[in-house]
């Protein structure tokens, strides 16, 4: 089983996975193969996988065989395992957590082929309401204080298989990087009585300059301190803390933004890998006044090499300003 191991300096948790060494490492030293073969991910290969969570198949109630359009399974090389008991202790200094959580993939077309902004609007809106169901559903269990969703795009991004898919990974603990973000708001709070993103999105819609759309619901903009060159936000432009909390048709218009975003990018870019991560609030919480769940896009465009990682500062070549003019003037 992995571990939970407490960095006792900083607060940060790290999970040790050993199960994780067993994985592809690469997808790009692999055969490439486009609709088949050896992609565990493909029609015809469920066996591959461990046994599907949920399934969207339009003419089949049977499991774990092709007709699928949008398949969900646990992830082969867990990070985390969802049997057992927390069971807390310590060595000397060290917190040590067992490796509790629940690691699950979502498949999100059968098609090997296509990226995620090639599906159709109503895959898209599948795939959002999976997030959110398994969200709902995964949150009734009291271990899990955080349920983080994101995508792997591309060798480089950190994909270990090239077929599109997103992952989720339920923690016991609040991620720190996510931690970071719910103190700043909250002391913003308490002294402005506002929220902070609902601020941004006020003061990014007057200047207009690192608007990249904008929308009845949605604002997509180029952080005023981006880390890396393009990176994107997707917000709400009215306050919801959780992600899984939102009305029916909040849905429905984010496939339109997000599927317009991912289209800019691949088109403007060249198609590059990117990273896809949600923020939401902790699952255990009631709604927040301070916090304000929102979509990182990061293109794969720069590489963290020393001075990132020894001073924690960021070197980003292209200013936000000139990022989001290139995004919104792309022809699509």
């Amino acid at each position: 089983m992995s571990e939970l191991r407490k960095d006792p300096i900083v607060g940060r948790w790290v999970i040790i996975a050993t199960e994780r060494g067993k994985r592809p490492s690469d997808w790009a030293n692999e055969p490439n193969i486009k609709g088949g073969g050896l992609c565990p991910f493909c029609p015809g290969n469920e066996d591959k996988t461990p046994p599907e969570i949920m399934a969207i198949r339009p003419l089949s109630d049977q499991r774990d065989v092709p007709g699928w359009e949008i398949r969900v399974v646990p992830n082969k090389f867990p990070a985390l395992q969802i049997e057992g008991n927390l069971s807390p202790k310590g060595d000397g200094i060290y917190d040590i957590l067992n490796g509790i959580g629940a690691h699950e993939v979502i498949i999100e077309t059968p098609n090997h082929a296509s990226d995620l902004a090639d599906l159709s609007e109503k895959n898209f809106h599948d795939i959002l309401l999976i997030f959110r169901n398994r969200t709902l559903d995964l949150k009734k269990d009291p271990r899990f204080k955080y349920i983080l969703i994101f995508k792997n795009h591309g060798a480089a991004a950190g994909a270990s298989l090239e077929h599109t898919h997103s992952q989720l990974i339920a923690t016991p603990i609040v991620p720190k990087r996510v931690v970071e973000e719910l103190e700043g708001s909250k002391r913003f709070y308490d002294f402005k009585e506002r929220c902070i993103y609902c601020d941004i999105i006020r003061q990014e819609k007057k200047s207009k300059s690192r608007v990249v759309s904008d929308s009845n619901s949605y604002i997509v903009i180029e952080p005023f301190a981006p880390r890396f060159p393009f990176e994107t936000w997707v917000l709400p432009q009215q306050h919801y803390s959780h992600f899984e909390d939102m009305p029916d048709h909040m849905y429905s218009e984010l496939v339109k933004v997000l599927k317009d975003t991912l289209v800019r990018i691949n088109k403007s870019l060249g198609y590059p890998p990117y990273n896809f991560i949600l923020h939401t609030s902790p699952v255990q919480e009631p709604a927040l006044p301070e916090y304000h769940w929102h979509f990182e896009i990061i293109p794969k465009l720069s590489k963290i090499a020393g001075f990132e990682w020894g001073s924690g500062f960021y070197i980003n070549p292209t200013p936000p300003e000139s990022a989001a003019q290139y995004l919104r003037e792309v022809k699509l």
